[in-house]
Protein backbone atom coordinates (compact mmCIF):
# COMPACT_ATOMS: atom_id res chain seq x y z
CA UNK A 1 0.00 0.00 0.00
CA UNK A 2 0.66 3.82 -0.49
CA UNK A 3 2.89 5.81 2.27
CA UNK A 4 1.84 9.50 1.72
CA UNK A 5 3.97 12.03 3.37
CA UNK A 6 1.10 14.90 4.21
CA UNK A 7 -2.50 15.19 3.18
CA UNK A 8 -2.06 16.78 -0.18
CA UNK A 9 -0.30 13.92 -1.48
CA UNK A 10 -2.91 12.09 -0.40
CA UNK A 11 -5.86 14.38 -2.07
CA UNK A 12 -3.91 14.60 -5.34
CA UNK A 13 -4.05 10.51 -5.97
CA UNK A 14 -7.63 10.49 -5.50
CA UNK A 15 -8.34 9.06 -9.01
CA UNK A 16 -6.83 5.28 -7.82
CA UNK A 17 -6.84 5.72 -4.23
CA UNK A 18 -10.35 6.44 -3.35
CA UNK A 19 -12.58 5.51 -6.04
CA UNK A 20 -12.83 2.26 -4.49
CA UNK A 21 -14.81 2.83 -1.58
CA UNK A 22 -16.55 2.96 1.13
CA UNK A 23 -13.23 4.33 3.05
CA UNK A 24 -12.66 4.12 6.85
CA UNK A 25 -10.17 7.13 8.17
CA UNK A 26 -8.50 5.88 11.11
CA UNK A 27 -6.59 8.47 13.28
CA UNK A 28 -4.08 6.74 15.17
CA UNK A 29 -3.07 8.68 18.36
CA UNK A 30 -1.04 6.10 19.86
CA UNK A 31 0.42 2.53 20.02
CA UNK A 32 -3.12 1.17 21.59
CA UNK A 33 -4.70 -1.27 19.89
CA UNK A 34 -4.08 -0.28 15.90
CA UNK A 35 -3.53 -3.81 14.85
CA UNK A 36 -7.33 -4.71 16.27
CA UNK A 37 -8.71 -1.48 14.96
CA UNK A 38 -7.52 -1.68 11.77
CA UNK A 39 -7.98 -5.47 11.09
CA UNK A 40 -11.79 -5.29 12.39
CA UNK A 41 -12.69 -1.93 9.78
CA UNK A 42 -10.81 -4.51 6.95
CA UNK A 43 -13.04 -7.20 8.14
CA UNK A 44 -16.39 -4.92 8.09
CA UNK A 45 -15.42 -4.81 4.29
CA UNK A 46 -14.55 -0.82 3.43
CA UNK A 47 -12.42 -0.40 0.31
CA UNK A 48 -9.95 1.20 1.75
CA UNK A 49 -8.60 1.96 5.06
CA UNK A 50 -5.98 4.87 5.43
CA UNK A 51 -4.33 5.25 8.89
CA UNK A 52 -2.97 8.84 9.81
CA UNK A 53 -0.74 8.93 12.26
CA UNK A 54 2.55 10.80 13.09
CA UNK A 55 5.47 10.61 10.86
CA UNK A 56 8.02 8.49 13.86
CA UNK A 57 5.22 6.06 14.29
CA UNK A 58 5.79 3.04 12.93
CA UNK A 59 2.47 0.73 11.94
CA UNK A 60 1.96 -2.67 13.30
CA UNK A 61 3.69 -5.19 10.70
CA UNK A 62 0.59 -7.30 10.05
CA UNK A 63 -1.29 -4.97 8.35
CA UNK A 64 1.21 -1.93 7.21
CA UNK A 65 0.71 -3.41 3.59
CA UNK A 66 -2.99 -3.61 4.21
CA UNK A 67 -3.66 0.03 4.38
CA UNK A 68 -2.53 3.56 2.97
CA UNK A 69 -0.52 5.38 5.42
CA UNK A 70 -0.83 9.69 5.86
CA UNK A 71 1.60 10.84 8.07
CA UNK A 72 -0.01 13.75 10.19
CA UNK A 73 0.07 16.17 13.26
CA UNK A 74 -2.80 13.96 15.07
CA UNK A 75 -1.76 15.79 18.18
CA UNK A 76 -3.08 18.72 16.39
CA UNK A 77 -7.03 19.91 17.70
CA UNK A 78 -8.44 20.30 14.12
CA UNK A 79 -6.96 17.51 12.72
CA UNK A 80 -10.45 15.99 12.15
CA UNK A 81 -12.05 18.24 10.63
CA UNK A 82 -9.28 19.35 8.54
CA UNK A 83 -8.69 15.73 7.46
CA UNK A 84 -12.19 15.20 6.81
CA UNK A 85 -13.02 17.59 4.74
CA UNK A 86 -9.70 17.59 2.58
CA UNK A 87 -11.44 14.19 1.74
CA UNK A 88 -14.79 16.05 1.16
CA UNK A 89 -13.05 18.15 -1.77
CA UNK A 90 -11.30 15.00 -3.40
CA UNK A 91 -13.92 12.67 -3.29
CA UNK A 92 -17.35 14.05 -3.57
CA UNK A 93 -19.99 11.34 -3.08
CA UNK A 94 -17.97 8.53 -1.52
CA UNK A 95 -18.79 6.98 1.73
CA UNK A 96 -16.64 7.38 4.46
CA UNK A 97 -16.24 6.54 8.04
CA UNK A 98 -14.11 7.99 10.91
CA UNK A 99 -12.78 6.88 14.08
CA UNK A 100 -9.43 6.40 16.16
CA UNK A 101 -7.81 3.65 17.15
CA UNK A 102 -8.89 1.13 19.73
CA UNK A 103 -12.38 1.78 18.55
CA UNK A 104 -14.76 -0.10 16.65
CA UNK A 105 -17.49 0.47 14.45
CA UNK A 106 -20.65 -1.93 14.87
CA UNK A 107 -23.96 -1.86 12.99
CA UNK A 108 -26.94 -3.96 12.61
CA UNK A 109 -25.50 -7.72 11.67
CA UNK A 110 -22.57 -6.37 11.08
CA UNK A 111 -21.21 -9.67 11.74
CA UNK A 112 -23.00 -11.03 8.61
CA UNK A 113 -23.00 -7.99 6.12
CA UNK A 114 -20.59 -6.03 5.04
CA UNK A 115 -20.46 -2.23 5.82
CA UNK A 116 -20.91 -1.74 1.68
CA UNK A 117 -24.59 -3.71 1.98
CA UNK A 118 -25.45 -1.39 5.05
CA UNK A 119 -24.65 1.50 3.37
CA UNK A 120 -26.30 0.13 0.22
CA UNK A 121 -29.70 0.47 2.03
CA UNK A 122 -29.23 3.81 3.74
CA UNK A 123 -28.35 5.10 -0.14
CA UNK A 124 -31.85 3.58 -1.02
CA UNK A 125 -33.72 5.06 1.86
CA UNK A 126 -32.23 8.60 0.64
CA UNK A 127 -30.19 9.30 3.48
CA UNK A 128 -26.40 10.75 3.11
CA UNK A 129 -25.88 9.59 6.97
CA UNK A 130 -25.50 7.19 9.67
CA UNK A 131 -26.20 8.73 12.66
CA UNK A 132 -23.75 6.77 15.67
CA UNK A 133 -23.25 6.20 19.51
CA UNK A 134 -20.07 5.91 21.29
CA UNK A 135 -20.30 3.21 23.88
CA UNK A 136 -17.36 3.76 25.80
CA UNK A 137 -15.53 0.49 26.61
CA UNK A 138 -13.01 -0.03 30.22
CA UNK A 139 -11.11 -2.54 30.62
CA UNK A 140 -12.82 -4.50 34.09
CA UNK A 141 -9.82 -4.28 36.21
CA UNK A 142 -7.87 -1.81 36.60
CA UNK A 143 -4.81 -3.36 38.41
CA UNK A 144 -4.34 -6.23 35.68
CA UNK A 145 -5.02 -3.54 32.72
CA UNK A 146 -3.68 -0.18 33.90
CA UNK A 147 -3.87 1.51 31.29
CA UNK A 148 -7.75 0.96 30.85
CA UNK A 149 -7.68 -1.46 27.63
CA UNK A 150 -8.37 -4.28 27.57
CA UNK A 151 -10.22 -5.84 24.34
CA UNK A 152 -10.86 -9.22 26.24
CA UNK A 153 -11.95 -7.83 29.81
CA UNK A 154 -13.79 -5.46 28.15
CA UNK A 155 -17.16 -3.32 29.89
CA UNK A 156 -19.71 -0.56 29.25
CA UNK A 157 -22.34 0.99 30.80
CA UNK A 158 -25.70 -0.39 30.28
CA UNK A 159 -27.36 2.84 32.07
CA UNK A 160 -26.54 6.21 32.68
CA UNK A 161 -27.17 8.03 29.43
CA UNK A 162 -29.40 10.68 28.02
CA UNK A 163 -29.96 12.55 25.29
CA UNK A 164 -31.17 16.53 24.93
CA UNK A 165 -33.02 18.16 21.74
CA UNK A 166 -30.36 20.34 20.21
CA UNK A 167 -30.73 24.34 19.94
CA UNK A 168 -29.30 26.35 17.59
CA UNK A 169 -27.86 29.71 18.87
CA UNK A 170 -31.60 31.50 19.62
CA UNK A 171 -32.40 28.92 21.84
CA UNK A 172 -34.89 27.05 19.24
CA UNK A 173 -34.78 23.38 18.52
CA UNK A 174 -33.64 21.67 15.61
CA UNK A 175 -35.51 19.19 14.16
CA UNK A 176 -34.52 15.36 14.72
CA UNK A 177 -31.09 16.70 16.04
CA UNK A 178 -30.09 15.92 19.74
CA UNK A 179 -26.90 15.98 22.18
CA UNK A 180 -26.49 12.40 23.59
CA UNK A 181 -24.44 11.69 27.01
CA UNK A 182 -23.54 8.97 28.96
CA UNK A 183 -20.98 6.33 29.78
CA UNK A 184 -17.07 6.97 31.62
CA UNK A 185 -18.12 10.71 30.17
CA UNK A 186 -20.71 11.21 32.19
CA UNK A 187 -19.33 9.24 35.59
CA UNK A 188 -16.46 11.26 35.44
CA UNK A 189 -17.18 14.62 33.32
CA UNK A 190 -15.15 16.42 36.24
CA UNK A 191 -12.14 15.23 33.88
CA UNK A 192 -13.62 15.96 30.69
CA UNK A 193 -13.84 19.34 29.12
CA UNK A 194 -17.77 20.02 28.83
CA UNK A 195 -17.09 20.40 24.69
CA UNK A 196 -15.67 16.72 24.83
CA UNK A 197 -18.90 15.39 26.94
CA UNK A 198 -21.15 14.04 23.82
CA UNK A 199 -21.24 10.88 22.45
CA UNK A 200 -23.02 11.12 19.54
CA UNK A 201 -21.09 10.81 16.27
CA UNK A 202 -21.49 11.41 12.40
CA UNK A 203 -19.29 8.42 12.09
CA UNK A 204 -20.46 7.33 8.69
CA UNK A 205 -21.54 10.04 5.62
CA UNK A 206 -21.47 10.88 2.28
CA UNK A 207 -19.17 13.53 0.65
CA UNK A 208 -21.32 16.07 -1.02
CA UNK A 209 -19.39 19.46 -3.01
CA UNK A 210 -20.06 22.06 -0.64
CA UNK A 211 -20.26 19.39 2.85
CA UNK A 212 -17.85 20.35 5.61
CA UNK A 213 -17.57 19.48 9.10
CA UNK A 214 -17.49 22.17 11.47
CA UNK A 215 -15.33 22.09 14.85
CA UNK A 216 -18.00 20.70 17.15
CA UNK A 217 -17.79 17.91 14.64
CA UNK A 218 -21.52 18.41 13.29
CA UNK A 219 -22.21 19.77 9.52
CA UNK A 220 -22.87 22.81 7.94
CA UNK A 221 -25.84 21.17 6.55
CA UNK A 222 -28.28 20.23 9.35
CA UNK A 223 -30.21 17.13 7.87
CA UNK A 224 -26.62 15.68 8.03
CA UNK A 225 -26.88 15.95 11.68
CA UNK A 226 -30.37 14.38 11.89
CA UNK A 227 -30.93 11.21 14.16
CA UNK A 228 -33.36 9.51 11.50
CA UNK A 229 -35.42 10.92 8.15
CA UNK A 230 -38.37 12.48 8.90
CA UNK A 231 -40.77 9.57 8.06
CA UNK A 232 -39.13 6.92 9.81
CA UNK A 233 -36.69 5.83 12.12
CA UNK A 234 -33.41 5.15 10.35
CA UNK A 235 -30.44 2.63 10.86
CA UNK A 236 -27.88 3.42 13.28
CA UNK A 237 -24.74 2.48 14.37
CA UNK A 238 -22.63 2.27 17.57
CA UNK A 239 -18.75 3.28 17.84
CA UNK A 240 -16.96 0.15 20.97
CA UNK A 241 -14.26 2.84 21.86
CA UNK A 242 -11.35 2.57 24.57
CA UNK A 243 -10.63 6.38 23.94
CA UNK A 244 -11.99 7.91 26.62
CA UNK A 245 -10.62 5.10 28.96
CA UNK A 246 -7.36 5.68 27.81
CA UNK A 247 -7.53 9.09 28.19
CA UNK A 248 -8.30 9.01 31.89
CA UNK A 249 -5.45 6.77 33.41
CA UNK A 250 -3.57 8.60 30.86
CA UNK A 251 -4.08 11.92 31.94
CA UNK A 252 -2.56 12.08 35.78
CA UNK A 253 -5.41 14.45 37.75
CA UNK A 254 -8.29 11.81 36.94
CA UNK A 255 -5.57 8.61 36.91
CA UNK A 256 -4.85 8.85 40.85
CA UNK A 257 -8.83 9.49 41.79
CA UNK A 258 -9.86 7.15 39.72
CA UNK A 259 -9.23 2.94 40.79
CA UNK A 260 -11.73 1.78 39.16
CA UNK A 261 -14.23 2.16 36.03
CA UNK A 262 -16.59 -0.96 37.19
CA UNK A 263 -19.85 -0.06 39.23
CA UNK A 264 -23.13 -1.93 39.52
CA UNK A 265 -24.40 -0.95 36.00
CA UNK A 266 -21.59 -2.43 34.30
CA UNK A 267 -22.04 -5.22 31.74
CA UNK A 268 -19.15 -7.29 30.23
CA UNK A 269 -19.27 -6.50 26.32
CA UNK A 270 -19.57 -9.86 23.90
CA UNK A 271 -18.42 -7.91 20.85
CA UNK A 272 -21.44 -8.67 19.14
CA UNK A 273 -23.51 -6.04 17.23
CA UNK A 274 -26.50 -7.67 18.77
CA UNK A 275 -25.56 -7.26 22.47
CA UNK A 276 -25.37 -3.53 21.20
CA UNK A 277 -28.67 -3.57 19.45
CA UNK A 278 -30.53 -5.53 22.66
CA UNK A 279 -29.80 -1.98 24.73
CA UNK A 280 -31.11 0.81 22.16
CA UNK A 281 -27.36 1.42 21.00
CA UNK A 282 -28.92 0.98 17.31
CA UNK A 283 -31.56 -0.46 15.40
CA UNK A 284 -31.86 -1.54 11.72
CA UNK A 285 -35.12 0.43 11.21
CA UNK A 286 -36.15 -0.63 7.56
CA UNK A 287 -33.57 -3.09 7.46
CA UNK A 288 -33.87 -7.20 7.75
Amino acid sequence: MTHYPDLSALTRDRKRLLAQGPVALILVEDTVKVESTIRHHLTLGFGQVIAFCMPDLTLPATVADQVHRVDYDIASEEALPDIVNALINAAPDNWFYYGYNAEYLFYPFSEHRSVGEMLGFVTEERRDVVMSYVVDLYAGDLTAHPSGVATDDAYFDKSGYYALARQDAEGEVLERQMDVFGGLRWRFEEHIAQNRRRIDRISLFRAKPGLKMLADRTFNRPEYNTVACPWHNSLTAAVASFRTAKALRRNPGSRHEIDSFHWQQSERFNWRAQQLMDHGWMEPGQWF
